[in-house]
């Protein structure tokens, strides 16, 4: 039997400290926290077919995970996300969108409320 030793990405690492002290306050951190700590492989991967698909028009969505660029977007969404790659990051700013780290919307958003989770 393998030992679970967690993240090993530093930034991770770090970004996981911000959410468990927020974790106490907020079942929304919690969850965000509970995705993080997900191996690699386990962790969710959005397309903005997704986004376009499930947000509403000015919304606030997160993936604890990474953004991908298959699909349009028409809507003007907030996006926080670990990573996006550049395409898709360019087709959030084009839809006039915001694209966030996950870290920003912990410091814009300490409660989580309105913030709806994809993946």
């Amino acid at each position: 039997m393998t030992k679970r030793t967690g993240p090993t990405n530093y930034q991770l690492q770090l970004l996981l400290q911000q959410v468990g002290e927020k974790a106490h306050q907020s079942n929304f951190w919690k969850r965000i926290e509970e995705d993080l700590l997900k191996p690699t492989r386990q962790r969710r991967i959005v397309n903005i077919y997704k986004i376009e698909k499930y947000a509403r028009d000015g919304e606030t969505v997160i993936v604890p995970g990474k953004v991908l660029s298959v699909g349009e977007l028409h809507k003007k969404v907030q996006v926080a996300a670990m990573t996006f790659s550049a395409e898709a990051r360019s087709k959030i700013v084009a839809a006039k969108g915001t694209a966030m780290s996950i870290e920003e919307l912990l410091h814009k958003n300490p409660d989580g409320k309105g913030v709806r989770i994809l993946g």
